[in-house]
């Protein structure tokens, strides 16, 4: 499974931050950014929670 954000929807609200900090951090943009290319297993569906969370749908889960 991977995570990616798609900068120019990104508002840097920070949810996805909140719900899975271990996928998701700020980067120099202070926008946020998927920090693993490859999410664990373990992870999946925080990281989906995560993506849910965004308002503006710029985290794209597959």
């Amino acid at each position: 499974m991977q995570a990616e954000v798609n900068q120019e929807l990104c508002i840097s609200c920070g949810a996805c931050i909140d719900v899975c900090p271990e996928v998701f951090d700020w980067n120099d943009e202070e926008k946020a950014h998927a920090i693993m290319e490859e999410v664990p297993d373990e992870l999946g569906s925080q990281a989906s929670e995560a993506a849910e969370s965004c308002p503006t749908d710029a985290i794209l889960i597959n």
